[in-house]
């Protein structure tokens, strides 16, 4: 099967770069499945679960929004954040999780209600990407 390379790139870091098979990331206009020799494309990332296939393993990291460009010869992810499985600090995303849904319930008048929907769906990504490794046989993440 035909591969192409990925990178997943933060302000801060390099968070992977490998070959791979598929990756299915959250467009804004909904799930993007890209496979090797994809029509070349620039889109925007919102904050939710990328997915990449290689050589058969599947792994996810949960990525708080940015960009994604297909090249002819790679697909390039620029990422607010991405984080690993084993990167994810399951009661902070809890935490947060709970505060966000907190200020949307009550509406006080100083929040930004866009900031707290953010910020809950960065906290859910978190945990979903944590729910597919716990559903998964633990193992070691690849990359």
């Amino acid at each position: 099967m035909a591969t192409t390379r990925l990178d997943i790139v933060t302000a801060e870091r390099v968070v992977f770069s490998d070959d791979v098979d598929v990756v299915v990331a959250p467009g804004v206009e909904g799930q993007l499945g890209i496979l090797p020799h994809h029509a070349p494309l620039m889109t925007m990332l919102l904050p939710g679960e990328l997915r990449v296939r290689r050589g058969g393993e599947e792994f996810y990291l949960a990525i708080s929004g940015g960009f994604l460009e297909v090249r002819p010869d790679r697909i390039i992810v620029l990422a607010d954040a991405a984080e690993r499985v084993e990167e994810i600090d399951v009661a902070r995303a809890e935490e947060a999780k709970r505060r966000a849904e907190e200020l949307l319930r009550t509406h006080p008048p100083e929040v930004d209600e866009t900031l707290a929907e953010a910020a809950l769906r960065r906290s859910l990504a978190r945990l979903k990407v944590v729910e597919r490794r716990r559903k998964r046989r633990p193992g070691v993440q690849p990359g």
